[in-house]
């Protein structure tokens, strides 16, 4: 903690620049001993934006049969109104694709090569000379509403440069600030009520080995009223941020730069109750959001009442949501996962296999967009008994629905499964409403709907009025 008051007063004035200088674009300058990209440099409206690098495959993961496209990276900027970046590296910026397409962003190639992308406010992309490989992730972030003072009460404060305090403990009534232009390399636990953890800068899981990191996960959670915002996760050596018997929890604004390790899912919502995940960038190698009900010696150990929304998300080698592995809880339900843009993904993206007797029910997936790269499954409603039970039984899944789901790229089978386990442990009433693969609206015999056993009111409606 003494290497984040000894920056206080540095961190103070530029604190009180930003906020002098709100209007147009802010930067915050890189440590001098962080090692930045080669691969690009950004220019915002004129100010140098650092281009900072994320890995991918650390060992012992390297040279196995996946293939990430490498190192990239990304870069971080504010901005409260429309902005011009002009982008240049020694790479062809020629057949640029950016990632999620918008009719308000548009780019053009300058005949010096340069690529000018124009946005009408803050944004999160993926700018992809060459698909996977190397892209930048662009981060226009909107100005921070009420940021912490370095010297207010209860304020554990990072302030410029990197830091390296391990194990940062935040508690009741606490705020944890990552100031723009710091690097901090370490892990949170959050225990308690009214926390907050907020800033511009970076936490930095990418020197721990594989699951050796200095908390459980890069932000532990176990609380009531905490919000997680705008800070940039680089790195993760297991999960990245897991809420765990929590309740009322925001992860907002946040940016998950992974794929380094296995097992770094993003974010995790165990046994917890009234989660918001919004706005959020997450790149990882395993499930980007996975609910969990890992426990039954809680008060109440059900998965309820959680909102991903308004998210891009990028999964190298595992699911985009996973619900239902590793629970034994009595329900999961009440999720809803809307306005989302998915934009690589390997496996299932939507995955739903519940076991152990738990219920998931009433989940709602709606105006998702899919860019698709020959996957052979969209989603799978299967109750199911795997390695992860310790009663191996079966679960249950009913009242799910899937409204506005749009699939386009490659050619590919992307199925819809359903499949029951036995008459007990069913699928049971579910909703396809206006979900397009490939230009093709998913229907009563359709080719790409594989229905077995046990399924029991699956129902197609016409689209939604605007």
């Amino acid at each position: 903690m003494l290497a984040g008051k000894q920056n206080q007063a540095f961190g103070l004035v530029a604190l009180l620049a930003v906020q002098a200088t709100l209007a147009g674009v802010v930067t915050h300058p890189a440590p001098a001993e962080e090692i930045l990209s080669s691969d690009y440099t950004v220019v915002a409206d004129g100010q140098t934006v650092p281009v900072y690098t994320a890995r991918t495959l650390d060992a012992p993961f390297a040279g196995k049969q996946w293939d990430f496209g490498g190192p990239y990276a990304f870069a971080n900027f504010i901005t409260d109104g429309p902005v011009k970046v002009r982008i240049r590296s020694d790479r062809s910026l020629a057949n640029t694709v950016i990632r999620p397409a918008r009719p308000d962003v548009t780019m053009r190639v300058e005949p010096d090569g340069a690529l000018v992308v124009s946005l009408p406010g803050p944004r999160k992309l993926s700018i992809e000379p060459d698909g996977k490989k190397g892209p930048l992730l662009l981060f226009a972030n909107p100005p921070e509403q009420n940021p912490p003072q370095p010297d207010g009460a209860g304020v554990i404060y990072f302030g410029p440069g990197v830091h390296r305090p391990g194990r940062i403990d935040v508690g009741s009534n606490q705020t944890l600030c990552l100031a723009g232009g710091a690097v901090v390399k370490g892990g949170v636990y959050a225990q308690g009520e009214n926390i907050r953890i907020t800033g511009q800068g970076i936490l930095d899981g990418s020197d721990y080995e594989w699951r050796k990191g200095p908390t459980p996960h890069v932000i532990s959670i176990r609380g009531t009223n905490v919000e997680v915002s705008g800070i940039t996760i680089r790195g993760a050596s297991h999960w990245t941020i897991v809420p765990r018997d929590s309740r009322h929890v925001t992860i907002r604004g946040v940016k998950l730069c992974g794929s380094r390790v296995q097992n770094d899912d993003g974010i995790n919502p165990c046994n917890s109750q009234d989660v918001l995940i919004t706005d959020c960038f997450i790149r990882t190698d395993d499930d980007c959001v996975a609910l969990k009900g890992l426990e039954l010696e809680v008060p109440n150990s059900n998965v309820e009442r959680v909102t991903v929304e308004n998210c891009i998300l990028w999964c190298d080698r595992a699911r985009i949501f996973l619900l239902g592995h590793e629970s034994r809880a009595p329900f999961m339900r009440a999720i809803t996962l809307r306005n989302l843009d998915i934009i690589h993904f390997s496996m299932t993206p939507f995955l739903f296999e519940p076991g152990e007797e738990m219920r998931l029910e009433d989940v709602t997936v709606e105006n998702v967009r899919l860019h698709g790269e020959r996957q052979g499954e969209l989603a799978r409603l299967k109750p199911v008994v795997n390695q992860y039970m310790r009663n191996k039984v079966p679960g249950h899944v009913r009242n799910i629905v899937f409204r506005n789901v749009t699939l386009t790229g490659q050619a590919g089978a992307y199925r819809v499964q359903l499949t029951g386990a036995d008459a007990d442990h069913a699928v049971r009433d579910v909703r396809f409403e206006n979900v397009e693969i490939l230009g093709e609206r998913l229907a009563a015999g359709s080719d790409r709907l594989e229905v077995g056993e046990h399924v029991e009111g699956i129902r197609f409606a016409p689209p939604s009025p605007p």
